[in-house]
């Protein structure tokens, strides 16, 4: 994979990340929305969690998420994040994927 630009905010602070951890969230992120019907390659994510609700844009379409995929994809993303140094209690989220 060439050049990737990983970023993330929480509650709305920029979270500064390395090497590693930007391409965890790219392959973690990325697989969960391959395994999505119709999802294609991707070229660019935005990622939003705003409570209950799960936002994705996928090479600048909205990916329709049922409850399933939005429990699934919430879990995982503030499970990962919130493991990261200055990162507490996760309100709102957002993740800016471009490969």
């Amino acid at each position: 994979m060439g050049t990737r630009q990983v970023a993330l905010s929480v509650n709305g602070a920029p979270i500064e990340l390395d090497y590693f951890v930007q391409g965890f969230i790219d392959h973690a992120v990325g697989g969960m929305l391959e395994s999505l019907e119709g999802t294609g390659e991707i070229e660019t994510v935005d990622l939003s969690i705003d409570g209950g609700s799960v936002g994705v844009t996928l090479n600048s379409a909205t990916v329709p998420v049922n409850p399933f995929v939005t429990s699934i994809i919430k879990s995982t993303v503030i499970g990962m994040v919130s493991t990261l140094k200055g990162v507490g209690e996760v309100k709102t989220l957002n993740i800016s994927i471009k490969r």
